[in-house]
């Protein structure tokens, strides 16, 4: 039995792509430079050694050839099992060999490097998007792409085809509309017709795919990204009451506009529909505006907005009550204002901004007597020693290598003092843990803390800020939010300012000629 070397688990960690990328590569190139590097993959955990193989090396039994007399297809038999013997030794010999093993490690570092590139920076390599606006010339882009990246026949036979083919319905559509209005016994009014109704199907494909089905640009082709710009871009001029379009192409145009923008879910688009709509909305006087609802003239579908309001709103886990909710007015043929319709979408923008500023604020805005501020669970790495369990991990070994640590979700603060840690949550409330000689914890005792533990503050103030000593034996001075300083740990040389020198092991509110006064700074 032979014992060859032990196969590896690749485990490749996100957080550690930045610094695998900043290594020199020409390092591998040496031997010396693959081990190094192989040993970080061994020391961050992303390469495990595995149980080591046992290779069976006693080879086949044969049979007696002198007392035995063996048929043709049994002396194959056992010369076959002979051949596979030496060549598994063979192998065994080949791949414990200082050369092979070097060279696998070489492929392993090789391949961590791959895909850390691979992950950061899989969108950076895409083609730079071209916004080509319709009066750009077909010809001058086709160069210009083929500059930037390399491109198969079929490729550009493709992109050449969508180009021709969108450039030649734009001005098929533009010429429709500019025809002379259809006289009473019919004619060019067909033609009109036919363009809304490519607009309007347009409308039916961009409704029936499933929510954010263009939000993640990376995965569009640029020839797809393109096309989009310039369908925004013709779009947009449709809206234009100078654009030729009759008032139902207008309309049509506006909400084709709108379902993109709801479909590529940026905050960008939504606002660009917003302006849209207004600049159409601002042609209509308040005094031509009986005249103009009469004509359906700044209006747009009352259904298909709603949908895509109730869409973003369902997103967010909003209630279904609509009567907390400002909507546009509908009208009997089941339309509604253009310009309600833009004010309705941007108070959701609103809503939607003022939820999200809430997961973001900072343990300083809290005030006294408001209700917890909600906030984010948050992603805190650590590393560095952990000799008195001041990163919460368990163990009390080093970590080299930033570490994602659950125990520290929920903080909004994150104090670290000497060989201790504190930690202020969103209600104002702090927890320690590590060593906790001189009382430096302030949960009442000297004794060490594996585990994050809540201090008790009297009187019972929420804190601001905290800030713990970095090289003595140990104290931390608390910022109330009423600008109140508290302190404890110890009080050697009346650090603490509560006028001796003794040891404090609860937080205690500094007094004497600080009392009644307000603190603004933070520590």
């Amino acid at each position: 039995m032979a014992l060859m070397i032990p196969p590896v688990k690749l485990k490749w960690l996100e957080h550690l792509n930045s610094s695998w990328i900043t290594e020199d590569s020409e390092s591998i190139a040496t031997r010396e430079g693959v081990s190094v590097l192989y040993s970080k993959l061994l020391a961050n955990k992303e390469a495990v050694l595995l149980p080591q193989q046992v290779l069976c090396l006693k080879g086949p039994q044969l049979p007696d050839f002198e007392r035995e007399c063996l048929s043709s297809d049994e002396q194959e038999h056992y010369l076959d099992a002979l051949l596979s013997s030496q060549l598994a030794l063979a192998k065994m010999v080949c791949s414990d060999s200082p050369f092979a093993a070097a060279l696998r490690k070489r492929v392993l570092v090789l391949q961590r490097i791959f895909y850390a590139i691979s992950n950061k920076y899989h969108d950076k390599g895409k083609v730079k998007q071209q916004q080509q606006s319709p009066e750009n010339s077909l010809g001058s882009t086709d160069l210009h792409s083929i500059s930037e990246r390399p491109r198969s026949t079929t490729d550009a036979l493709i992109e050449m085809g969508v180009r021709t083919g969108l450039s030649l319905l734009f001005a098929l559509l533009r010429q429709s509309w500019m025809m002379p209005p259809p006289s009473p016994g019919g004619g060019p009014g067909s033609s009109i017709n036919l363009c809304n109704d490519v607009i309007h199907t347009a409308i039916d494909v961009v409704s029936s795919l499933p929510p954010l089905s263009l939000a993640n640009e990376s995965k569009i082709p640029p020839m797809g990204l393109d096309c989009l710009a310039q369908v925004t871009t013709f779009l947009k001029g449709v809206t234009s009451p100078n654009s030729g379009a009759d008032i139902l192409g207008r309309r049509l145009a506006s909400e084709l506009l709108l379902a993109l923008a709801s479909q590529r879910g940026s905050l960008r688009y939504l606002l660009e529909w917003i302006e849209m709509a207004l600049a159409a909305s601002a042609i209509v006087s308040s005094m031509e505006q009986n005249k103009a609802l009469q004509n359906h003239e700044g209006l747009i579908s009352y259904d298909g907005f709603m949908n895509i309001l109730m869409q973003m709103r369902r997103s967010l886990g909003s209630s279904t009550d609509r009567s907390q909710w400002r909507e546009p007015t509908r009208t009997s043929e089941c339309l509604c204002s253009l310009y309600e319709a833009a004010f309705c979408l941007f108070e959701e923008v609103c809503r939607m901004a003022s939820d999200y500023s809430r997961t973001c604020v900072s343990p300083d805005n809290i005030q006294t007597g408001e209700a917890p501020v909600v906030s984010e669970t948050c992603e805190v790495y650590v590393w560095g020693s952990n000799s008195s369990h001041q990163l919460v991990e368990g163990t009390q070994e080093k970590i080299l290598q930033p570490k994602l640590a659950a125990s520290f979700a929920d903080a909004q603060t994150i104090e670290a003092g000497q060989y201790c840690t504190f930690v202020i949550s969103s209600d104002g409330s702090v927890r320690a843990c590590g060593k906790g000689s001189y009382g430096r914890l302030g949960l009442g005792d000297s004794n060490n803390q594996s585990t994050l533990k809540k201090l008790t503050f009297e009187p019972h103030r929420a804190i601001k800020k905290v800030s713990s000593s970095k090289g003595s034996d140990g104290h931390t001075l608390a910022f109330t939010t009423e600008g109140e300083v508290f302190s404890w740990g110890d009080g050697d040389y009346g650090k603490l300012g509560h006028g001796n020198s003794s040891t404090q092991k609860y937080p205690k509110l500094i007094q004497g000629p600080l009392q009644g006064k307000v603190w603004l700074a933070s520590l």
